[in-house]
Order: C-alpha cells, then sequence, then structure tokens
C-alpha cells in the first residue's frame, strides 16, 4: 500500500465525500434511502467501530460499509477510487474491518457481488473469499421508495 494513506474507522462527517466516490464508480448501485445522508448515518449509529475509509491526504480514495447483527458481519458498497486500485488498499480496508468485527465477537464476515462485476469478484477471489454456489440469496423489499440508481 502506498505511503500516506491512512485507514481509519469511517464516520458521519466524512458522508459527501464516501457518495462523492460512490458516484464515479462504474455500475456501483446508489439506493435513495438507504444510501441518503441519513440512512448511512443511522447505519453508522448502529454500527460505531466497523465501517472504514482510506484517506490519501485528507481525501477519501476507498471506503467500506460494515456492519454486523450480533452474528454474521457483512460488507457494503465496497470500492476503491480507480486510479488507486491494485495497491494494496482494498485489502487493507477490509482486514481493518474484518478486526473491527473480530473485536466484537463475530465470526463470520459476508458480502454480496454483482456477477456483472468482474473486477471485484476477481478481487475477493484473490483475497481468500470463498464463493458459495451451494446456496440462494433472497430479499423482498419493504420499502418501494427505496430506488436503486446505477452509475454508467
Amino acid at each position: 500500500m502506498q505511503q500516506g494513506i491512512q485507514i481509519r474507522e469511517m464516520q458521519t462527517a466524512d458522508y459527501e465525500q464516501v457518495r462523492a466516490l460512490w458516484m464515479t464508480i462504474h455500475g456501483f448501485g446508489i439506493r435513495s434511502i438507504d444510501d441518503s445522508k441519513g440512512g448511512v448515518t443511522r447505519f453508522i449509529r448502529r454500527n460505531p467501530s466497523t465501517s472504514v475509509v482510506a484517506q490519501d491526504h485528507g481525501c477519501i480514495i476507498g471506503a467500506i460499509l460494515c456492519g454486523h447483527d450480533g452474528r454474521r458481519g457483512c460488507f457494503y458498497h465496497v470500492c476503491v477510487r480507480e486510479d488507486y486500485r491494485k495497491k494494496g488498499i482494498g485489502k487493507a480496508m477490509a482486514v481493518f474491518a474484518m478486526r473491527a468485527l473480530q473485536k466484537e465477537q463475530i465470526n463470520k464476515v459476508s458480502l454480496i457481488a454483482f456477477k456483472s462485476n468482474e473486477v471485484g469478484n476477481r478481487f475477493w477471489k484473490s483475497v481468500g473469499w470463498t464463493f458459495r454456489d451451494d446456496l440462494n440469496y433472497y430479499d423482498f423489499t419493504l420499502n418501494d421508495a427505496n430506488i436503486t440508481e446505477f452509475n454508467s
């Protein structure tokens, strides 16, 4: 990882920079409610020590929303700015978040990657995550106003 890059806990004050980063990521899905300032603030308040950002000279260049339900952790919205990729930042952020989960006695963490996200899927496999093909993923929308828009 490059010298000068810091990995630290995400704060609610980071929201504007994190959202600006999300908006630069091709194919990234942003939810109208969950990914609003209020939604992310609520998430960080519930999970105050597990979400993470990477900074270079005060500019956020990577982020992971990470939380848990008391049993299993989950990564959401994992991203690194394109010009900073392949420098160990994603792995360093993931390790930081996983150690935070371990401190809270969480023993397993999962994530969802779109099948079309070739870069992300290659990354997770390369850093030792297990691809699961033995289960089906289901979800149910409780609020139709929470619309996902994808960056082009």
